[in-house]
């Protein structure tokens, strides 16, 4: 705890009363049944009702209580700005840290972006814990520790109200970001699904209902074998990323929690392998490699069998139809954590089709999706230049540096 006493946060206020989180907030630890209240989603959008495509909790009663005006934040340092401020009642994962303003001290909106800036999650992620890159946490404990600066009520409501027009831009800019999301990835009319191209019998809930009469079908586990290549002492590439966006990038991650300094272990992905984040596949976390690097060793890399065209796999499994398989497969007790098991991927199917489909459909959606993730990468980098300006303006603020007027 050494550290933490010689630090000086970016937080730190000559104008301000600084306290600690624990003296303005009261921890809510009540467990409910999602049966009693709904579930909440906690990112980068803040407190909203649970997304598509996330698997429920297998534990349906080891969940905490949320009610309209709680602050929430998932203690999993990693997944940077995951907070808000909750505008219904509901419940969440146990993962979460869920806190009542005290009134007399802490205006809630003015909570939810000093929570969501950029300075706290610095210093979240620097109380946090963990031997595990994906597995980095700030309980409560720890987190009601971490001194921030109390402005008087009116200048936290102002300083609120600005920020809240921020955020009323970004998003605007997160509902274009889906709608064109949308429009790259139709499976229906970009994978030549049709409700008349079916098997007779097939189940409508399957991954291959609506595929053509002629194509071929598989399981993953026929046609994908992993690869257990690790780095040892020479690395043969950088580090890489699985973006839920693109799939597998450079990182270039310069916040949060790099990779170990000891990356021997880190598993070694080739052009035209699939990697794959188990813990994430049901929000996209998966993608076929153009590059030779490293990723984490919890997550996996496959060799394609020569029956798949590695462009039409990246294409196929990153889908909305399969993101929503994913997440109906997948278990765990956190919402953001379900974990996608090696059997029940071998178990999964494929729709197969002609070699020369394939190589067809994989054209047109790199076609398609290389124009829309131009679009998508102007609205990103707006986006973080919007956060990051936001950010910057509450701690002149707070830090006296501006006045909110």
């Amino acid at each position: 705890m050494t550290d933490q006493a010689v630090h000086e946060s970016l937080l730190e206020s000559s104008v301000f009363v600084m306290a600690p989180v624990g003296s303005i907030v009261v921890e809510r630890n009540e467990k409910v049944g999602e049966t009693e209240f709904s579930a909440l989603s906690v990112g980068k959008r803040g407190v909203t009702p649970q997304l598509a495509g996330v698997a429920k909790s297998q534990t349906e009663g080891d969940r905490k209580l949320v009610r309209a005006g709680d602050l929430v934040i998932n203690s999993r340092s990693d997944r940077r700005g995951a907070s808000g401020l909750a505008n219904q009642d509901g419940s969440v994962s146990v993962v979460y840290s869920v806190m009542t303003p005290r009134p007399e001290l802490l205006v809630p909106e003015y909570g939810h972006h000093l929570f969501r800036s950029i300075a706290f999650q610095d210093e979240f992620f620097r109380w946090g814990t963990g031997i595990v890159d994906d597995l980095w946490s700030t309980n409560f404990t720890r987190m009601s520790r971490i001194r921030v600066p109390l402005p008087p009520l009116e200048v936290q409501r102002e300083l609120a109200a600005r920020l809240d027009e921020a955020d009323d831009m970004i998003a605007k800019l997160d509902e274009l970001t889906d709608a064109l999301r949308a429009r790259a990835i139709d499976t229906a009319a970009l994978f030549g699904l049709s409700e008349e191209g079916s098997r007779r019998g097939e189940d409508a809930q399957s991954p291959l209902s609506g595929t053509p009469e002629h194509w071929d079908r598989t399981k993953f586990g026929y046609d994908f074998t992993e690869s257990t290549e690790r780095n040892g002492e020479n690395p043969p590439g950088p580090l890489l990323s699985i973006s839920e966006y693109r799939g597998v990038e450079l990182n270039t991650r310069t916040d949060g929690q790099q990779a170990s300094l000891d990356v021997a272990k880190y598993r070694v992905v080739r052009p035209n392998q699939l990697a794959a984040n188990m813990m994430w596949l049901n929000h996209g976390g998966l993608g076929v490699s153009s590059l030779t690097g490293y990723i984490s060793p919890d997550y996996k890399a496959f060799w394609i069998s020569p029956r798949f065209h590695p462009r039409y796999v990246h294409h196929l499994l990153r889908s909305p139809r399969y993101v929503d398989y994913f997440g109906a497969i997948g278990t765990g007790v956190r919402p953001n954590a379900q974990r996608v098991t090696k059997t029940a991927l071998d178990m999964m199917p494929l729709p197969l089709p002609p070699m020369d489909e394939q190589q067809r459909i994989a054209d047109h959606l790199d076609e398609v999706t290389g124009r829309i993730d131009g679009m998508l990468s102007k609205i990103a980098s707006l986006r973080d230049l919007l956060v990051k300006r936001s950010s910057a303006f509450l701690l002149d603020v707070v830090t006296g540096r501006k006045e909110v007027a």
